[in-house]
């Protein structure tokens, strides 16, 4: 499955546009790695701890949305796109969305 954030492929022509398609993912943080990164606020620097966390679920998302988009028989996704917002203290919503496209 092709994913881009452009809205064409190089070499290849939407034929037929299926959709948009989403992937959602809830992270929540854990208490540990919650009182660790709090140390950060007063040393600074990253947080590798939520960094993986974010990474981790970015990845669910966009597989979810993949996984959408298979499900309209699509081939690609194109304008692929990630929004991100805090739904409580402790947990995080990244939600990643685009056009599903048959592109033969």
């Amino acid at each position: 499955m092709m994913v881009t954030t452009t809205e064409n492929i190089p070499g290849r022509e939407a034929k037929e546009v299926l959709g948009i398609v989403f992937g959602c993912c809830v992270q929540m943080k854990h208490i540990g790695k919650d009182l660790r990164a709090a140390g950060r606020t007063i040393i600074g620097g990253e947080s590798k701890p939520y960094t993986e966390l974010m990474e981790e679920a970015r990845r669910t998302a966009m597989q979810r949305m993949i996984d959408d988009a298979k499900n309209l028989d699509a081939d690609a996704v194109i304008c692929m796109r990630f929004a991100t917002a805090q739904t409580m203290g402790s947990a995080a919503e990244i939600i990643a969305f685009g056009t599903a496209v048959k592109t033969h």
